[in-house]
């Protein structure tokens, strides 16, 4: 990175600099971020978009006082927004249109993708028994699992990994039915590569289901490109879609009607209004959909994907890459002594959008930083997350964290006695 400008030593003016290059630079003033703090959070929870305010008004004036004589005799009252906003996403993760739906949870959909692929699996491949996961997932990916697996009385086994080639192994056993990923590790940020894992566990006659929550938005995924079966994710962390927003799911289309919701109900039933004894499911990926859906966090998932449509994935990733290796040689620069040791892969081809380090006193570092106005994210055990959206962090923000890092290491401000304080935090 000092090749840009030449330069042998990191400093203030090389990230100016760089900030004034930055093709994405205009995209900040999208989003409200108080100039006191530096926000890197962004991967837990994004920023609020500037035109949420004016929707949220504008839904409520509108949407709900003027039409709300009118909006029952109006069958497609907002009824089209999750395959709507699915299709916008459809362009970030590598999916076709009408294959992606926003609606329920992270959780819920694994739920129902999980479903779906025992369901295909025990028709093809009954003697398959076995659902994969990553032992150090994220621990709500692992409840699920368990609990789909109480419900079908135990007739299926979940088999945690700690290495991708105990995966292969176990696939080499032909007792996987199943194998559940995260694309991007929500701790270490390490990136997987879904062409090549893919193709291992459809050799072995396997599915798979991949969680996108810490990719989308940041990464150029290739669903259809990669041939995955089934994918998940979030809408409220880089895609900047507020507070509880409403999750997707995307179903390639060979298994689109092969299931349906296991949950059979009104919103995905073909006929809602009809009086009928019996269920008949919806023939599009509208089959997938539990409830109906909360039409203001829909609303608002949108505010974040238009100001997606303003740029592109691969200068996203660019950036991503150049402040997560600006980050690092600024800690080597400037911390080399203060014993963080990063977690995250170096190289390009395994790094997310993401930076992790382990420090004995990461959760003590991280509130000594958020005193000071740099907000970062604290994981068990002595983890320090950083996560870089490029959309609304620029350069001299990297500068100006690792500045701050380094006042609080030479200061031993994580030594101050509120940041000592026992603590027993749950991340489910």
């Amino acid at each position: 990175m000092l090749m840009e400008f030449n330069v042998k030593i990191l400093n203030q003016k090389y990230c100016v600099a760089l900030d004034d290059k930055d093709e994405l630079q205009h995209l900040k003033n999208e989003f409200v971020l108080p100039n006191s703090i530096i926000y890197l959070g962004g991967n837990t929870l994004g920023a609020r978009p500037h035109s949420s305010s004016a929707l949220t008004q504008q839904f409520i004036a509108h949407e709900w006082d003027e039409k709300l004589a009118h909006h029952l005799s109006n069958e497609d009252y907002h009824t089209e927004l999750p395959r709507d906003l699915g299709n916008k996403i459809a362009g970030l993760i590598g999916a076709n249109n009408d294959e992606v739906m926003v609606a329920d949870s992270t959780a819920l959909n694994l739920f129902k993708t999980l479903a779906a692929a025992i369901k295909i699996q025990a028709k093809k491949h009954p003697e398959a028994r076995l659902i994969v996961a990553e032992r150090d997932a994220l621990p709500t990916d692992i409840h699920i699992i368990q609990s789909f697996i109480e419900l079908h009385q135990q007739l299926y086994q979940l088999e945690l990994i700690e290495h991708e080639n105990e995966l292969e192994q176990l696939l080499a056993t032909g007792q996987v039915a199943v194998v559940v990923l995260s694309q991007i590790h929500h701790c270490t940020g390490r990136l997987k590569d879904l062409m090549t894992i893919n193709r291992l566990i459809h050799q072995h006659f396997a599915l798979v289901i991949w969680d996108l929550c810490q990719s989308v938005g940041v990464f150029p995924t290739q669903l259809n490109q990669s041939q995955a079966d089934f994918a998940v994710g979030c809408t409220y962390k880089y895609l900047n879609g507020g507070p509880g927003a409403p999750a997707f799911l995307w179903v390639n289309e060979k298994h689109l009607t092969t299931f349906w919701d296991p949950l059979n109900a009104w919103n995905n039933h073909n006929n809602p209004l009809d009086i009928i004894d019996f269920y008949e499911p919806f023939t599009g990926l509208k089959r997938y959909m539990s409830a109906h859906q909360p039409i203001i966090s829909m609303r608002l998932i949108e505010c974040g994907l238009n100001i997606f449509a303003k740029t592109n994935l691969e200068a996203i990733r660019l950036k991503s890459l150049k402040l997560t290796d600006l980050f690092i040689e600024l800690m080597e620069q400037e911390c080399a002594d203060f014993n963080f040791k990063l977690i995250t892969p170096q190289e390009h081809q395994h790094r997310g959008g993401h930076l992790s380090y382990n420090h004995p006193f990461a959760y003590e570092i991280c509130q000594a930083l958020c005193a000071r106005g740099v907000i970062t994210d604290y994981r068990e055990a002595d983890i320090i997350r950083f996560a870089f959206a490029p959309l609304y962090i620029r350069y001299i923000d990297v500068w100006n964290t690792v500045q701050q890092i380094k006042s609080v290491m030479q200061n031993v401000e994580w030594q101050i006695k509120p940041y000592l304080l026992t603590h027993n935090i749950n991340y489910d």
